[in-house]
């Protein structure tokens, strides 16, 4: 697979993410939270595992990769989604986006540890840009910044989770798509029994829906949550975690262009600015400007050879 179409195809994911936010935002209003979450990752699951059976790419898992499945699903679905669902009844939703823009960083930096990756100057700036532009897209809403709080530490064992859960799908040698696919099944399943001890009047509120509401929900889960989560997973398998982790900076500016779009709030001309700042940082932090640098010296040393050749 190219990596052209692999960025495409990331970008691509990060607008469904981004308008995700405004869709979760309109659901969590009318729904529990937890027992919402548990329903609609659960869909999410059961879609993929049918997308996968009707091309025939549904094969049987084996103890080996069960055991990759149910370890990675804990991170990826149960303590991410759990924790960040805590984080942000105690935080404001400019501390949380702050924070949540940690996951390239952190994936980058557990790369390196678990991986073994060398990151580059390139990456490392791109990083550094992707991150500064977060704090400017979220830090200019209507919260400001506020201080740390015990919410803001849920949302970092949030991503904390995500990024461990992304070193996982790296090492794992299940299809990234039949991965994706268990791990939402099982990890709703526990989400769910969360939602009962939690929630007691959970299952109640979802007489509550409307058929809008419905829309929105299966929008949510097979757009967002299937297809999203089912071919991010893949490319993380294809360029590795920490370049795939710097796509997600772009979620903030699609979060807002989603928040304006359709909830009628205004966008600043900080959080502009800091869409710059993240576009500048995917294109450094994503490898592009390291596979421009190294065709650059092949280029040279050719050239150079070619030179010294012709001499003789």
């Amino acid at each position: 697979m190219r990596k052209s179409y692999i960025y495409a195809l990331l970008v691509g994911i990060m607008v469904a993410w981004g308008l995700n936010v405004t869709a979760l935002k309109i659901l969590v209003e009318h729904f529990s939270p937890v027992t919402l979450t548990a329903l609609r990752i659960f869909t999410a699951g059961v879609v993929v595992l049918l997308f996968l059976w009707g091309i025939g790419r549904l094969g049987k898992v084996g103890w080996k990769e069960a055991k990759q499945i149910g370890l990675a699903a804990m991170f990826s679905v149960v303590a991410h989604h759990f924790f960040l669902a805590v984080g942000l009844t105690r935080t404001t939703a400019v501390n949380a986006g702050l924070v949540l823009g940690m996951v390239p960083l952190v994936t980058a930096l557990l790369a390196m540890v678990f991986l073994g990756q060398r990151p580059t100057m390139f990456r490392l700036l791109g990083i550094a840009l992707g991150f500064f532009g977060v704090m400017f897209v979220v830090a200019n809403g209507n919260g400001g910044l506020g201080h740390l709080s015990v919410g803001d530490v849920y949302v970092f064992l949030a991503v904390l989770a995500q990024g461990i859960s992304f070193i996982m799908i790296k090492k794992a040698t299940v299809d990234a798509r039949v991965m994706t696919g268990w791990m939402l099944i099982f990890g709703s399943l526990w989400l769910f029994v969360l939602g009962l001890v939690l929630e007691p009047r959970g299952l109640s509120s979802l007489k509550e829906g409307t058929p809008l509401l419905w829309t929105i929900f299966l929008a949510s889960a097979v757009v967002a949550t299937a297809l999203g989560h089912m071919f991010y997973n893949q490319a993380v398998q294809h360029l590795g975690p920490a370049e795939s982790a710097v796509f997600i900076n772009l979620n903030p500016f699609f979060s807002l262009l989603g928040a304006h779009w359709l909830l009628d709030e205004p966008v600043s001309w900080a959080q502009g600015l800091g869409f710059v700042l993240i576009v500048a940082g995917v294109v450094l932090g994503s490898g592009g400007m390291d596979d421009v640098s190294a065709r650059f010296r092949r280029t040279n040393v050719a050239t150079r050879g070619g030179r010294k050749a012709g001499m003789w």
